[in-house]
């Protein structure tokens, strides 16, 4: 039985790609809004601050590497300490129109490997997250395949940045032991299994003790719940002896009925509850440590 780390590392995922305006007015959209929301979840606890991009005047999702660096801009600005996580999941969603599947429809936003990491390459950031998953999602497909992600995992390891391996079924994990088997083994390796989404893991203690049970020996995980999973997850992952994540690209509530006020509230609930289990959360410089990173920047990129 794996034992509760003694330091467990807390992820503010703060705006996400799916999470809409209009299901909460607290989400963050502008660079300003979503640097300040971060600086104020690392304030709280977090050690690694996940960052999607918008649209500042729609508020819709958004890729533009212009963005993400005024974004990092201004949270190393002032906190140079905290690590800082890219997505490079959007770029993957496939819509096929409805009188002809091969072709897409509205909603389509598949684009080449290489587009999906330009920011990654550009910005260096300290981790990147690497999609693994080919799903059914809602009315769309979501696709990963296995040549496309080591296209982009090839750029993001010529960037010198960590991977963070997202893992959404058990398939994805037995990907992620093939692509390890074609290079020499890394000296960390950091996961993370989201459960919630339909049909992906379902969220449940025993689908996380599974997922962390079919990784390699030693990687590090965290489990993610999403919607009203987010903070029983929380719970379910420390104990299993994994690190932690929420965030408004998670969920939107802090409690029934109670919209989160920011990222901050909810780190601050996520701590409270591993605090309450007995753990400890880790520092920045701690993850850092943990995690095998180099030290933090000392200048805005």
């Amino acid at each position: 039985m794996k034992e509760p780390l003694a330091r467990v590392i807390v992820t503010a995922a703060i705006t996400g790609n799916l999470t809409r305006p209009e299901q909460t007015p607290h989400l963050p959209i502008t660079p300003q809004q979503i640097a300040e929301s971060a600086l104020g979840a690392a304030e709280a606890g977090a050690a690694i601050v996940h960052l999607h991009v918008r649209n500042p005047e729609t508020g819709q999702p958004a890729m533009e590497t212009a963005l993400y660096r005024e974004v990092v801009s201004r949270i190393r600005d002032r906190n140079a300490d905290v690590i800082i996580n890219l997505t490079t999941g959007p770029g993957g969603r496939y819509v096929p129109s409805d009188g002809d599947p091969a072709k897409a429809g509205p909603g389509t936003t598949l684009l080449p490997p290489e587009a999906r990491v330009e920011h990654i390459a550009e910005l260096r950031p300290d981790i990147c997250t690497l999609d693994l998953n080919t799903m059914n999602s809602g009315g769309q497909v979501v696709i990963n395949t296995p040549a496309n992600v080591r296209r982009m995992a090839k750029i993001i390891h010529e960037a010198g940045v960590k991977p963070e391996y997202e893992l959404f079924d058990s398939g994805d994990i037995a990907l992620l032991h093939d692509l390890l088997a074609e290079r020499p083994r890394p000296d960390h390796l950091l996961t993370s299994f989201v459960m919630g989404v339909k049909y992906g893991f379902q969220p449940s203690p025993e689908s996380v003790l599974y997922a962390r049970n079919l990784l390699p020996q030693g990687a590090d995980f965290t489990a993610i719940g999403i919607g009203r999973h987010s903070f029983p997850t929380v719970a379910q992952s420390y104990l299993a002896g994994g690190h932690v994540r929420v965030g408004l690209e998670d969920a939107v509530y802090l409690d029934r009925g109670e919209l989160a006020p920011s990222n901050a509230a909810l780190v601050l609930k996520a701590r409270q509850i591993v605090e309450s289990l007995g753990g400890q959360v880790a520092s920045a410089a701690e993850a850092r440590e943990m995690l095998h990173l180099t030290s933090a920047p000392t200048k805005a990129i």
